[in-house]
């Protein structure tokens, strides 16, 4: 697991109040949330809609066809 690299900021009494972090840490960060996140809604939707693989390749030639 990579390290991350921080910078904490500090109040006039020492107490850190903040973290500054790269914009590359920072968007790593991100992507790594918004994954885990789709995840848990595709768990979740999971149970209400399953299509078989001839209802999904018919669906998908629908989307490819609407661009």
């Amino acid at each position: 697991m990579e390290m991350i690299r921080k910078q904490y900021i500090i109040d006039e009494n020492n107490k850190k109040i903040a973290v500054q972090l790269s914009i590359d840490t920072f968007e790593k960060i991100e992507k790594i949330l918004e994954d885990y996140a789709l995840v848990q809604l595709m768990k979740k939707n999971k149970e209400d809609e399953v299509l078989g693989i001839g209802e999904a390749k018919k669906y998908y030639n629908q989307l490819a066809k609407a661009k």
